[in-house]
């Protein structure tokens, strides 16, 4: 559920607002709303302090046996800092090297200082390069020699006594030191750099040190542009405000009394923008994780869809993957992980082990093992026959689509009961159920009920007269301008349920395939373990493919078809108190 908010000010002495302000951090409740973006030097300062420390601290390799160095944390900040400055320059000196490298190598080694002493006795030897079908004219006194060709470019110097003539062709600067000394150069850096990264390594076991020193240098940010951003009330007052959930207030009032802050609670305007908390019972957690994981949120003043969403993407998964023995791998790799990553959020692998026993049990009734055609008879038996016809799943997914789209019409005709808005989604209710007959009649051929006809009359009736409340017509006349589009998209909501179908059987069909193609194989030992490495792989990438499919297509018709019928936007943002990021020390 989502968790109702207070619109709170806290007033506070100006000469007090330090304490108070730490008091406030303590308790963590408020989500802090500035009034406006507040520059300042103190801020600017913890800023670029937050910057230096995040930047030494990202490098730190993961050695979770690593000892700490016993250095203080600001020392190895300090020291990783110049680390990291020596390794920038010595990769932009190594990356210079490396471009001299290739611009001379078409040359061979030869020693600048030979060329400059030759010049001074009046002999000059100059460096060119052109197209490799181009022909430069060089004087007849002059010597040319080849030096290398490439399909790009053709390499050559000229060697003149007393005088330097104009060649039609690009001509090159000596370098500064010999290719053997560049390779030399070359070298050093690259071995610089492994010193660098090992120099580095060993400060690994201070990565907790610096994670603790860095949550500090965050909260020193927060505080900045906290206290920077409260406004003054008069004189000797400054407030700050935001929000507090409902149940939280009492801690609030509390903690107000035992530090003499004023407060003024009031329920948030409509105008507001309120964060959002949601509170889900247990079992119903798992489904944050893909809220989490595709960074959506519903409206403070919308709907929390999780327990229908848990449901229904369960389901959009087990048909999307629809093979028992992929969802088996799922289960065992969720069983794995867990316990090989015990400290990782538990709620993700219950969300996996949900969807993986869903897809079992889907596999199970369709017969659907590893894209086994033939089944032995224990399993065959346990397939529900009903399924085998691909009809029946079209139409199943037809029914799926309705009452899913039906769930979210019921579901604002119980918000909106009070207002005649309601019987606008009774309306649309209506629609719904036409469009799925009218789906079913074009897709599989089904007879249409003729009573459908009127149905959707009357819902388009009900939906023109009661979609906008008569005050709001002037301001919200498009909505009837739209409705057509809106009607037509209805049908199309419906009929895109069929991709559960289709993403489906195109998994079968391309494990099915791969099976039959590679069975032959198998009459022979070397090539049958031939046949079961492309098996493995091609198994592989089926599961990789199927589960793009349902991110792609299990949670859009969540987000967006069923969120479109509910009014759902996913406008929300997440409700984050301000607290400490660390944990207090004893």
């Amino acid at each position: 559920m989502i968790v109702p908010m207070q619109k709170v000010i806290v007033l506070s002495r100006a000469a007090g607002r330090e304490a108070d302000l730490l008091s406030l951090r303590q308790l963590g409740v408020l989500h802090p709303v500035l009034e406006q973006a507040v520059e300042h030097e103190d801020i600017e300062g913890e800023r670029r302090r937050l910057d230096y420390i995040r930047r030494a601290a990202e490098v730190l390799p993961n050695l979770p046996r690593a000892q700490p160095s016993g250095r203080s944390p600001g020392e190895v900040v300090d020291e990783l800092s110049r680390l990291l400055r020596l390794r920038r320059e010595t990769a932009e000196e190594l990356e210079r090297l490396r471009q001299e490298c290739a611009r001379v190598s078409p040359f061979g080694d030869f020693s600048p200082g030979d060329l400059a002493a030759l010049a001074g006795k009046g002999v000059f030897i100059r460096l060119f390069q052109a197209a490799p079908d181009s022909r430069p004219v060089v004087p007849a006194a002059a010597v040319c020699l080849e030096t290398s060709r490439t399909r790009t470019a053709v390499s050559f110097v000229i060697v003149t006594v007393g005088e330097t003539p104009e060649i039609a062709a690009q001509e090159l600067r000596p370098p500064a030191m010999s290719l053997a000394e560049i390779k030399s150069r070359i070298g050093e850096m690259e071995a610089t750099q492994a010193r660098i990264a090992d120099q580095i390594g060993c400060f690994a076991g201070d990565r907790a040190a610096l994670a603790d020193m860095r949550a500090e240098a965050e909260e020193a940010v927060q505080m900045a542009e906290i206290r920077a951003g409260m406004s003054c009330a008069a004189a000797e007052l400054v407030y700050l405000q935001g929000f507090c959930p409902s149940d939280d207030v009492p801690r609030l009032r509390e903690a107000a009394g035992k530090n003499g802050w004023g407060l003024v609670i009031d329920e948030p305007a409509a105008s507001d923008l309120v964060p959002t908390l949601i509170r889900n019972p247990r079992w119903l957690k798992p489904i944050e994780s893909v809220f989490e994981l595709i960074g959506i949120l519903p409206g403070y003043r919308e709907i929390d869809v999780s327990l229908w969403f848990l449901l229904f993407f369960s389901l959009f998964f087990a048909m999307l993957v629809g093979d028992a023995g992929y969802g088996a791998i799922f289960l065992g790799l969720t069983l794995w992980a867990q316990r090989r990553f015990p400290t990782s959020p538990t709620h993700a692998f219950t969300l996996l082990k949900i969807t993986s026993v869903a897809t079992i049990v889907w596999g199970v009734l369709t017969g659907t093992y590893f894209g086994i055609p033939d089944l032995p008879a224990p399993l065959a038996a346990l397939k529900l026959s009903w399924l085998g016809d691909e009809e029946h799943v079209k139409d199943l997914c037809f029914w799926i689509a309705a009452i899913h789209l039906s769930i979210a019409h019921v579901w604002n005709i119980a918000n909106l009961i009070r207002s005649p808005q309601a019987l606008a989604q009774v309306g649309w209710l209506c629609v719904v159920w036409f469009m799925f007959f009218s789906a079913r009649s074009v897709v599989l051929n089904l007879p249409f009920p003729s009573i459908m006809t009127w149905v959707f009359g009357a819902g388009v009736v009900l939906i023109v007269l009661f979609m906008t409340p008569r005050r709001n017509l002037r301001d919200e006349w498009f909505n009837h301008v739209m409705l057509p589009l809106n009607l037509v998209g209805s049908f199309v909501d419906v009929i895109s349920y069929i991709r559960l179908y289709a993403v489906g059987t195109a998994s079968f069909a391309i494990a099915s395939t791969f099976n039959i193609m590679l069975a032959p194989m198998f009459d022979g030992w070397l090539s049958g373990l031939l046949a079961a490495l492309l098996l493995f792989v091609a198994h592989t990438v089926n599961i990789v493919l199927s589960v793009m499919g349902v991110m792609v297509h299990g949670i859009r018709l969540n987000t967006l078809e069923f969120a479109s019928h509910l009014g759902l936007q996913w406008s929300g943002f997440p409700y984050r108190p301000w607290q400490r990021m660390r944990p207090t020390s004893p």
